[in-house]
């Protein structure tokens, strides 16, 4: 089974709220298209590096993203120690999928040929101290539906 780990660091952003043209026209605001395009440059980088071909859109994928923010420099080191342990999850904003709507944006026709691929997605957001997203893509095993 096919598979690929990327991870890219930085701090995460976030896909923000598309901004209009007078004509109409939808466009992404600066800071999500400046992150987008880091994103893609630095997954297109590593993908490069495995030699592998794209997943097939005939081919169902699972994704799983880990999202590692920052930890605020404003809490106790109690505080900061129980985020480290994953004890105080990040329940702030920005949302969980706006992380993984920028993270499939990025990512849509350099690892996968199209998102319609995709059937899974697990994404979860966590503190840490060396700020980055993980992504696994993997080919999925169909399974019977037991309902």
């Amino acid at each position: 089974m096919t598979s690929v780990f990327l991870t890219i660091y930085g701090e995460p952003v976030s896909a923000g709220r598309p901004r209009f043209t007078r004509q109409g026209h939808a466009y992404d605001p600066a800071k999500s298209r400046s992150y987008k395009r880091m994103f893609r440059l630095e997954a297109g980088k590593q993908f490069a590096e495995l030699h592998q071909k794209p997943f097939s859109v005939d081919q169902p994928i699972e994704i799983y993203i880990a999202i590692y923010r920052p930890i605020q420099k404003s809490v106790s080191k109690a505080e900061r120690t129980r985020r480290l342990l994953g004890e105080h999850m990040p329940v702030v904003k920005p949302d969980t999928d706006n992380y993984v709507k920028i993270v499939l944006d990025s990512l849509n026709g350099l690892i996968w040929d199209d998102d319609r691929a995709i059937c899974h997605i697990d994404a979860w957001k966590y503190y840490s101290d060396d700020p980055r997203v993980e992504v696994i893509v993997k080919e999925m095993v169909p399974q019977v539906n037991q309902t």
